[in-house]
């Protein structure tokens, strides 16, 4: 951010607007219009009437800069006047909706910043669905706001356009004074703007060089495989650990997972080790298992006499 100090002049009625800043060895200084987007002086209507009491200026792609504006009306009379400053944010910047401003914590923001504040939000209060991801099941505050129980993510800027508003403009409140008495001449009103990060330039040009490229690949890699290895002997020390710990009991859980295992790659079903014994066969549960068994049987061989004969056997 930077400073920027408006400074109203009186000069027996004109008003003054321009810009002072503290000087900056080795930076180039910004003119005063480049700060703005539009610019309005609200003058007394009843001195001035209704199509002299408004001075604009709004930035257009041809528009030159200027260090300063100045706006000359005849009179010798004290004059309110209102200014309406909008700052030219690049990118462009919205305000919020009030009741997601609450809610976010953000006021005004750029587009990206304000999605970024919505994803945390849905993250912190686990409003992702768990089975379908790209879904965001609203909770009270989502539903009051966005109208619906269930949003797709993709579905977020279209209902977010809605919501957003252009920036406030910045009002000032100042009387033209005429009297030569009057020691406030000059009027300073502090106004932080955004400024190119310095950084900026040079972090592009290291980004798109490509001298580097094959080197930063390689470190790359090379991360890539410490984390591997690190991660290879994590694993090696929690199974030496376990095993140190409480041995009959991590030989079990080696066993049963081994065999667990080899179920897997031999597509065994069931449990032999239980099968093989008759105890297995004596379970409540074996007479229902025969019937529903034979019952299966003698459907599929209905079926099958009815496919071979053409009738339906009832």
């Amino acid at each position: 951010f930077q400073s920027v100090i408006v400074l109203l002049k009186n000069f027996s009625w004109p008003v003054s607007l321009a810009q002072t800043t503290q000087p900056d060895p080795g930076k180039q200084k910004r003119k005063f219009s480049s700060f703005f987007k539009s610019l309005v002086i609200e003058l007394d209507k009843e001195l001035y009437g209704p199509d002299n009491h408004l001075v604009e200026w709004h930035r257009m792609p041809t528009t030159q800069e200027t260090d300063g504006f100045q706006v000359k009306r005849p009179g010798d009379v004290n004059v309110k006047c209102t200014l309406l400053l909008m700052l030219d944010h690049q990118p462009p910047q919205y305000k919020l909706d009030p009741r997601l401003a609450r809610l976010l914590g953000v006021h005004t923001q750029t587009r990206a910043s304000i999605m970024q504040a919505l994803w945390l939000y849905i993250k912190n209060n686990k409003l992702q669905d768990s089975h379908e991801k790209e879904y965001i099941n609203c909770n009270r505050y989502f539903r009051q706001i966005f109208g619906c129980p269930r949003m797709r993510f993709s579905e977020i800027p279209m209902k977010l356009a809605g919501l957003l508003q252009h920036p406030d403009p910045i009002i000032i409140n100042h009387i033209i004074s005429v009297d030569p008495t009057d020691q406030k001449k000059t009027a300073c009103y502090d106004i932080d703007v955004e400024v190119d990060d310095p950084l900026k330039g040079q972090m592009n040009s290291f980004l798109s060089s490509t001298t580097n490229q094959q080197e930063i690949a390689a470190l790359e890699m090379k991360i890539h495989e410490t984390i591997e290895y690190i991660n290879q002997l994590k694993t090696e020390r929690d199974f030496m650990l376990s095993f140190s710990n409480n041995p009959q009991e991590f030989i079990q859980d080696w066993l049963k997972s081994q065999s667990r295992d080899l179920k897997l790659m031999t597509d065994v079903t069931g449990n032999p080790e239980e099968e093989r014994r008759t105890e297995f066969y004596q379970a409540p549960w074996v007479p229902e298992a025969v019937g529903r068994y034979i019952y299966s049987k003698v459907q599929q061989r209905r079926q099958e006499l009815e496919q071979v004969l053409g009738i339906r056997l009832t």
